[in-house]
């Protein structure tokens, strides 16, 4: 019988910052993080490309499971449901049809602390703990694995925040619970750190991302809604500080074998405002209607369609999501397939003719699942839709005056996805500083598998970073890049 080589006994320390890019995490905000800023001076740091599309889910599903979204079926936060045309549900943990970094561990006999990594709920069994993610509904059970914990963290630390609700017009209530969710979640973390004996400790904050929504354009001089002297404009740097503060607790805890990893799962950016593709597709004939919506910002679940004469739609969001009304596939389906064939070519050309307020060409980037992800699953849309690369989200809703808006019409909200997030490693003891090239982040399943000493299973499709695996297993420094 083989004997298995002695386990590595380094352990991991990951820390998951929601929709951080790299010009802030490492440039304009590093001087008030000295803790990252040390890792970043001993460690290597590298932009990460987001999935496609480049949102929370399905990203940070890819990045710990290290295969695409068409493999997991996860095209944004919502699932559509079918037969209905516009039902949309939140997808859930147990819908994950591949084991996570976690499970796999767990099932090689690693044990995982793990807080907030979506798809976290219902919070999964694990070697270890688990706290459910952002996407919690209110007032649910399975928040935590085991289930004593949550009774655990609330006789500690009182009500425990998976999210804020940040789309609001009262900023100052919106920055006090962001930070407010921040500190308690790092408390949190904290006491776990000290006390659980694992091998892979994991932490997601999500005020990051919520900070950039409510805040961009009061701390980003290039948004074009900034004003200079407003209430809010350095808030992102007390925040950061903040969110630094909290990393240093848990490094002042982490032994000389933790290795330590920084990502992000998207970058953010301004936002130009929104582009409303369903009422694009009724004025182009696609989407028929009984009855035109009888106020501005209907959502299309509550507009009288005539589905039977209906021949495309969409879903909105950072993207559109279009869908072709297929016969034998939906439940009013109006197209055989030749003739969806020919109407993606008319809408293609006619996407690309789309021109923004000022009468300049938008830019338009089209997407087709069966084309960009190895396997399909689920409700794939027909095509995807970037609009001036995501600085335009999508609109799904109808009755307005104008094609395009100047804010979300789901709330107030300064910023969009951008396609670059974060990495950063560094190995315990520290190595020369290196900068990679941006690399995808459905690497980063085997890269960190490979970190650990674990054998990378055959289904995954992400590739582990030679550069980042070989300073780990050799401890030999990277030339101080010029």
């Amino acid at each position: 019988m083989p004997v298995r080589p002695e386990r590595d006994p380094r352990r991991l320390l990951v820390i998951g910052l929601d929709g951080v890019p790299p010009e802030l995490l490492f440039d304009r905000l590093l001087p008030v993080m000295p803790n990252v800023r040390r890792l970043v001076e001993h460690g290597i740091q590298a932009p990460l490309r987001t999935t496609d599309p480049p949102i929370s889910v399905p990203a940070w599903p890819v990045m710990f499971t290290g295969v695409d979204p068409g493999t997991l079926g996860l095209y944004g936060f919502r699932h559509r449901r079918r037969p209905s045309y516009t039902e949309m549900t939140l997808p859930l943990s147990t819908e994950i049809p591949v084991p996570t970094i976690w499970s796999l561990l767990s099932e090689r006999g690693r044990r995982v602390a793990v807080i907030g990594m979506p798809l976290g709920f219902p919070a999964p069994p694990v070697n270890g703990v688990y706290i459910s993610d952002f996407l919690t509904p209110p007032n649910s059970e399975g928040t935590t694995y085991p289930a004593s914990l949550r009774q655990e963290i609330e006789r500690e630390f009182g009500p425990y925040h998976f999210d804020v609700s940040f789309r609001s017009g009262d900023r100052d209530r919106v920055a006090r619970d962001i930070f407010e969710m921040t500190t308690r979640r790092f408390r949190v973390a904290r006491s776990l750190f000290a006390r659980e004996p694992w091998d892979v400790f994991a932490l997601h904050e999500v005020g990051t991302d919520r900070l950039h929504h409510a805040f961009w354009k009061h701390f980003d001089r290039s948004h074009p809604g900034f004003e200079p002297g407003n209430p809010f404009e350095g808030l992102a740097e007390e925040y950061y500080a903040l969110v630094d503060e909290g990393i240093g607790g848990l490094l002042e805890l982490a032994d000389d074998r933790t290795d330590v990893v920084i990502v992000s799962d998207h970058g953010s950016m301004s936002m130009r405002g929104c582009f409303c593709i369903n009422q694009w597709l009724e004025e182009k004939g696609y989407i028929v209607l009984n009855h035109p919506p009888e106020k501005p910002g209907t959502p299309l679940e509550k507009v009288d369609v005539d589905w039977s004469r209906t021949t495309v739609w969409g879903a909105g969001g950072y993207y559109a999501r279009l869908f072709f009304n297929l016969q034998g596939r939906e439940a009013s389906g109006t197209l055989t397939p030749p003739q969806a064939a020919d109407l993606r070519e008319r809408i293609v050309a006619e996407l690309g003719e789309i021109e923004d307020p000022d009468g300049a060409p938008v830019g338009v980037e089209i997407l087709e699942p069966a084309e960009i992800y190895q396997t399909v699953r689920g409700e794939a849309p027909d095509l995807m839709v970037y609009f001036d690369e995501l600085r335009f989200r999508s609109a799904g809703t109808m009755g307005h005056p104008s094609l395009f808006l100047q804010e979300n019409d789901s709330g107030p909200d300064d910023a969009v996805h951008s396609l670059h997030g974060v990495f950063l490693y560094h190995p315990a003891g520290g190595t020369r500083p290196a900068k990679l090239p941006a690399f995808p982040l459905i690497d980063i399943t085997p890269t960190l598998l490979e970190l650990l000493g674990e054998a990378v299973p055959a289904h995954i499709q992400g590739r582990s970073v030679p550069q980042v695996v070989s300073v780990s297993r050799e401890r030999v420094p990277l030339p101080v890049p010029p």
